[in-house]
């Protein structure tokens, strides 16, 4: 018999459902049933397997309202951005139904005969998803991978499966085979380990930490297994003094404090001319004050909920323990996991709050006096995901975005995201890329085949 994992509400620490844990060798079946579909799934025409996709898409779409409830109630996602996530697996589903029919390949000049390239579908695709976000990362892998020609095994985290869930039984709405996009909830160590260590599954894809990302990927190099990983990061915001500052600092509490700061691409540094450093924080308390902090299920203004778990909120508390909060928003009493949007000072690149991921709603802000030095603190980290360059003087801003050792930089602006364009971390935030229109040719083998002119 299998476990169970009770869901609860991170809003007010209440039991929503329980949900099985899937066994090694439930992990198993599941795998072998996905591998079972491959073949024809692989075979259907690449104009049929489009249209099912949108088919999907359409599905999705009707139930967007639905989806975002659960998510509300599972994540504490707030309504605006749980309704965006729901409607970002509709456009990931859109968009790579435009794969089938574009996955070219080439023909090369040789001597001798004709040189032709295929982009060939691995087989069965393991996609391990956090708890963070839910919905998009989850459709970042199945919709490129199925489009490409893969079936698909997916593990939700175990604090929020109930999203996922929900759109396997869409995809068969839609018309789905049984088989191609399976969900299996269950323990990382368990279903997560088996994704990694089956013989059969010939992809995975893993977002989450990056000390489990380095396990996943070592465990992937027993079999040649390909891996795509979207890790942890530690992202700057640099503010030049000839900037906008009452724009930047307005938007700086939305990119870190977003999803109460559990988001790999949250720019929990910033960095700030010193010439302007005082007119900056001026400016950012109150921005941070009036970020609306409140219960997302019965407030739909909400702009941040909680945390995920008693866990994460304990683990960032243990961060602000150690710190001198500088400028401090409001939060909930009572129940839930709550933590107020935090601004710390910071002077010294060697405290902890600076150096590692928090994953809540903390930013640390520091000084720095020139171009040179702002490059220098913002690549001093393991990590490289986003970024963001706030200044009026775009040959610097562009000259700063190629010095950052960062996979998404942004110029005046906080977007991060989107899901017709490349999407990953250099360094230990990861490796290859999500999204964007080449992501269906990283589910795919490339084979070369020659054709002697000799005899013909």
């Amino acid at each position: 018999m299998s476990d169970t994992f009770t869901v609860l509400n991170p809003a007010t620490a209440q039991a929503i459902t329980d949900v099985p844990l899937a066994s090694v060798e439930e992990a198993d079946a599941a795998i072998a049933r996905a591998h079972e579909a491959f073949a024809a799934w692989r075979s259907v025409a690449p104009g049929e397997r489009a249209a099912l996709l949108r088919r999907f898409a359409a599905v999705v779409d009707a139930h967007v309202e639905e989806l975002a409830e659960i998510e509300v109630r599972n994540a504490g996602h707030t309504w605006g951005n749980a309704r965006w996530e729901a409607g970002n697996v509709r456009d990931c589903l859109n968009y790579y139904a435009g794969a089938p029919e574009r996955l070219f390949g080439r023909q090369i000049p040789v001597p001798g005969g004709t040189d032709l390239t295929f982009h060939e579908p691995l087989g069965v695709v393991g996609v391990i998803v956090p708890w963070n976000f839910p919905m998009p990362i989850a459709a970042w892998g199945f919709a490129p991978a199925l489009a490409a020609g893969n079936t698909v095994v997916l593990k939700p985290a175990e604090l929020t499966p109930l999203t996922a869930l929900r759109l396997a039984e869409l995809a068969l709405e839609a018309g789905l085979p049984e088989g191609v996009l399976t969900v299996v909830p269950g323990r990382g160590d368990v279903v997560g380990e088996r994704f990694v260590t089956h013989p059969l599954v010939r992809k995975v894809c893993f977002t989450g930490s990056t000390a489990v990302g380095k396990r996943v990927m070592a465990g992937c190099a027993e079999q040649v297994k390909r891996v795509t990983l979207e890790l942890g990061g530690k992202s700057s915001n640099i503010v030049f003094a000839d900037a906008d500052l009452a724009a930047a600092a307005a938007s700086a509490p939305y990119a870190v404090f977003d999803n109460a700061g559990q988001d790999c691409c949250a720019r929990s540094r910033i960095l700030v001319e010193r010439s302007a450093y005082d007119q900056f924080l001026s400016l950012l308390e109150p921005a941070v004050q009036a970020v609306r902090v409140a219960p997302p299920e019965s407030d739909e203004d909400a702009e941040m909920g909680p945390l995920i778990s008693a866990r994460q909120r304990d683990t960032v508390r243990g961060y602000l323990d150690e710190v001198e909060v500088t400028i401090s928003g409001s939060a909930p009493g009572g129940d839930g996991f709550w933590v107020p949007p935090s601004v710390v000072a910071v002077d010294d690149p060697g405290q902890r709050i600076w150096r590692e991921e928090v994953f809540g709603p903390v930013v640390a802000v520091m000084p720095f006096e020139d171009e040179a030095e702002a490059v220098q603190l913002a690549n001093d980290t393991d990590y490289g995901l986003s970024g963001s360059i706030f200044t009026q003087d775009l040959g610097r801003g562009l000259r700063v975005a190629r010095a950052v050792e960062a996979g998404n930089l942004s110029v005046n602006s906080n977007a991060a995201v989107r899901y017709w364009t490349p999407f990953g971390g250099y360094k230990q935030s990861g490796l290859g890329r999500e999204l964007g229109p080449d992501a269906p040719m990283a589910f795919t083998e490339e084979k070369n085949v020659f054709i002697a002119h000799q005899g013909l």
